[in-house]
């Protein structure tokens, strides 16, 4: 917990946030603001939203929150923008479903006088957000898949394995966890920027989930029926591995195929704890919400975007591998402290 209030703490100094005093400022009061989400049913994003709705109470901010109906939903997350610019918003917290075309929409925004920030999705291009506010989703990849390959050992070099990513248009938070995750395992990941073009035999195959359980137990049966002896499930999120488990389990393999995935909330801490997934990279999404808030506050108040974290091109609000089952040169924590940790 002392890193992560040290992260916090170097968040609202001046030299993160580039709190720069300016003549005639606002103040606090009369700011609003807006956080849009791809679902409010994924448990990432009410946590999120959570985290984001606190702050602003505490600040005297006044916080209108919308969502996509499901993952993928991009209309209804460009009618956000549009109504939080009317509304006179001074600025938009948003993890977009689609990373490019919700671009023109966000300098919209930009043009009208809002700081836009992403939360957890980088937008493409990542500048096309005045901040992003994320895990190191490439990272969080890597380290599952290091620790895949390392639970294997000599077997990681036969290894049949299925990706459960989240949408066709691969929005970057899926092709970053994915590529991250070849990587970690020792795939030769090609372009970086995009999925499927890999040539690796062990690779069984990819489908997409939406990010949900349903999509995720229809994904994997999808690919067990191309590849019957998958042993290894990547997962985009955890609502999607529970899916995946539930499709192995209904044929009587849940035992013997290794679930890797990313999230780290609460109920995949203890699925940790209980067996069904492997490992996990955990996230801190109420922190990114917290921040967004407190970084729109220093927009309305001074004019000054946040800056990124040194040597990256986002402020990394920090990730930490989850399992019960550690490996040799993959640092990680058990369960326990991931429970004490998971999302706030």
């Amino acid at each position: 917990m002392k890193a992560r209030k040290s992260i916090a703490a170097t968040l609202l100094g001046a030299t993160a946030l580039g709190l720069v005093g300016l003549s005639g400022a606002a103040s606090a009061e009369g700011i609003s603001a807006c956080l849009i989400t791809k679902t409010d049913t994924n448990p990432f994003f009410v946590k999120m939203k959570e985290g984001a709705t606190a702050r602003a109470e505490e600040l005297g901010i006044k916080l209108k929150s919308y969502a996509g109906k499901i993952d993928g939903d991009h209309e209804s997350q460009v009618a956000a923008i549009e109504t939080c610019i009317a509304d006179g918003a001074k600025g938009i917290l948003i993890t977009a479903s689609d990373t490019s075309s919700i671009v023109s929409s966000v300098q919209q925004a930009r043009d009208a006088g809002l700081v836009v920030i992403a939360l957890d999705t980088e937008l493409n291009p990542s500048d096309s957000a005045d901040a992003t506010f994320a895990t190191d989703n490439f990272l969080a990849g890597e380290l599952i898949g290091q620790w895949a390959a390392g639970k294997l050992g000599d077997a990681a070099k036969d290894a049949k394995i299925g990706f459960l990513d989240l949408a066709v248009s691969q929005p970057t938070v899926g092709v970053q966890r994915d590529q991250g995750f070849m990587q970690g395992f020792g795939i030769d990941i090609k372009d970086p920027n995009k999925w499927g073009d890999e040539d690796d035999p062990r690779i069984a195959g990819h489908d997409v989930t939406q990010g949900n359980e349903e999509g995720g137990r229809k994904a994997m049966e999808n690919l067990l029926a191309k590849e019957p002896f998958i042993n290894v499930v990547y997962t985009i999120n955890e609502p999607a591995a529970a899916g995946a488990y539930e499709a192995l389990k209904a044929i009587g393999r849940e035992s013997d195929v290794l679930i890797v995935s990313v999230d780290g909330g609460c109920p995949g801490v203890k699925n940790i704890a209980d067996g069904t997934l492997g490992a996990t990279a955990q996230q801190y999404p109420l922190d990114m919400a917290k921040f967004g808030i407190e970084a729109i506050k220093a927009w309305a108040e001074t004019g000054e975007a946040p800056k990124p974290t040194e040597g990256k091109a986002f402020f990394d609000t920090g990730v930490k591998l989850i399992t019960d089952e550690p490996v040799d040169g993959v640092e990680s924590i058990d369960s326990k402290m991931g429970m004490d940790l998971c999302w706030g």
